[in-house]
């Protein structure tokens, strides 16, 4: 018995102190407007941003914080008027990064620095040497390691200068490789400082949903300057991307150690934040209300909600571009149709007009409706043409067989010749030379013949007698004339031989 009463004794023990763990460690989560922007109305008609302030080469919209335009050597940054007076903080900020080029430059940063930075500095728009924690958002890679776009953390003391060269790889906390240029909806990241443990959170933009959330980098024993400014910056190079900053969310949490807050306080911080608010939309339609009056010819222009779209107004113009891009797609579609059908037309009458010549007994078409089938003449008309070409292949046959069985002859005859080569000319040229010697040694004999027998006969007649020399010009001559007419038939008939 003793023992279960000691038992119960230290269970009881642990129940309270679960309970007083549990009472101290309430985390309570805030959301600071003073620190926040986000649209629509983020900027006012003056253009400035409410308890923020910015300076460079950035632009304030209704939508969204252009820092640096998509133009060469270009900087910019936003800061909180107003230090922090929280210890713990969650940020949520969205931005969009987007170029032409497949590769950006320079990037984004987000601070949190016990002094405002400048507005034209050399480290992502803003100044060097801070003192606090610095997020950045590097798209372009100067160390040429192939490792950007890239995102990581960097702590400094006010007394470090950023190493540019190595794209601040060796003084970086901890980061991760993370594509954030021209996605289809905005990039977001969550920052969250609690009890000196940093983690950052991002969403990739590849979705709308606000769960796809994953995990970059998680740092512990991370100590900040109190009492520091928020702030954001962007800087282009020789390579220009637009940084643009669509909502700046912070929230701040309790100290640790706080209780659960009374529901009577909470209810009169309500009160409090709805007199703020009331006094402040009296006091717009105070400033309305003078300038009408000073104003008195501008009371025709639109008021000031007039110059900003409402969700509804923004839903029907989306519905209405839509609906002209479908539009715009079926009139597309109806011209490709119609394009087509003319395509079709073209070709069937290309198949029909061969018909006509081809097929001269195919009877014409019947006369009636038009069915959308292939006719009996169209099958003649094809069969027909299909034996026309059949013939003609045959016939093309025939004449390359012939072709090649005189081809063939001639090598034949070729290789039966002695040398086994083509002659250039079609007799013997020495046999031919040998004729003619004996011809001329015929020739010779039968003159000396005829001159003894004049000289047996008597002197020549008086009349006008051929010298032998006279004779032997005309025969060699004759001869010479017998020669060239077979050199050029020879020449004749092998040049007639190489077409076969």
């Amino acid at each position: 018995m003793d023992r279960l009463i000691q038992n119960f004794s230290i269970f009881s023990i642990l129940i309270t102190l679960l309970a007083s763990l549990v009472n101290c460690y309430y985390v309570h989560k805030k959301f600071e407007y003073k620190y926040s922007f986000k649209p629509p109305y983020l900027a006012q008609r003056d253009g400035s941003v409410p308890f923020w302030e910015y300076g460079g080469n950035a632009i304030a919209s209704s939508e969204n914080v252009r820092l640096a335009p998509s133009l060469k050597s270009q900087k910019g940054a936003i800061w909180t008027k107003n230090p922090l007076v929280f210890e713990f903080w969650e940020v949520d900020v969205a931005f969009r990064i987007s170029g032409r080029g497949r590769i950006g430059a320079d990037g984004l940063a987000l601070w949190y620095t016990q002094n405002k930075g400048a507005y034209d500095g050399d480290v992502f728009g803003s100044s060097d040497q801070w003192n606090g924690l610095g997020i950045f958002f590097d798209s372009f890679d100067n160390d040429n390691k192939h490792n950007n776009p890239y995102i990581y953390a960097v702590l400094n003391d006010g007394t470090r200068l950023f190493d540019h060269q190595n794209d601040g790889t060796t003084q970086q906390l901890a980061g991760c490789l993370r594509d954030f240029r021209n996605k289809p909806f905005p990039t977001r990241v969550r920052v969250n400082y609690h009890l000196n443990v940093l983690t950052l959170m991002f969403h990739n933009g590849m979705s709308n949903n606000d769960q796809d959330f994953e995990m970059c980098f998680r740092v512990e024993n991370v100590v900040l300057p109190k009492n520091g400014y928020f702030g954001v910056s962007a800087a282009t190079g020789g390579l220009a991307d637009d940084h643009d900053v669509i909502h700046f969310l912070t929230s701040s949490y309790s100290d640790p150690g706080a209780t659960a807050p009374d529901p009577q306080i909470l209810t009169e911080d309500q009160q409090k934040l709805q007199q703020e608010y009331l006094d402040y939309q009296r006091k717009l339609e105070q400033q309305k209300e003078d300038y009408r009056k000073e104003h008195p010819d501008e009371t025709k222009s639109p008021e000031l909600e007039d110059w900003f779209e409402t969700d509804g107004q923004r839903e029907l113009r989306q519905i209405f571009q839509g609906q002209n891009q479908i539009f715009d797609v079926i009139k597309e579609l109806n011209q490709k149709l119609d394009d087509m059908t003319s395509k079709q037309e073209q070709t069937l009458n290309l198949i029909l007009k061969p018909v006509g010549a081809v097929g001269t007994n195919i009877p014409p078409p019947p006369a009636g409706s038009y069915v959308d089938t292939i006719r009996r003449h169209e099958v003649d008309a094809l069969f027909n043409n299909q034996n026309q070409v059949q013939n003609a292949v045959g016939e093309i046959r025939q004449f390359v067989l012939e072709v090649k069985q005189r081809i063939d002859t001639v090598i034949n005859n070729q290789a039966r010749a002695p040398t086994a080569q083509v002659q250039s000319v079609g007799y013997d040229t020495q046999s031919l030379v040998s004729e003619m010697r004996d011809g001329l040694n015929s020739v010779k004999v039968g003159m000396s013949q005829v001159a003894n027998q004049l000289s047996q006969q008597g002197a020549c007649p008086k009349v006008s007698c051929v010298s032998v020399t006279t004779v032997l010009i005309i025969v060699a001559v004759q001869l010479l004339i017998i020669l060239g007419y077979n050199i050029y038939r020879d020449n004749k008939d092998s040049h007639a031989k190489k077409f076969y």
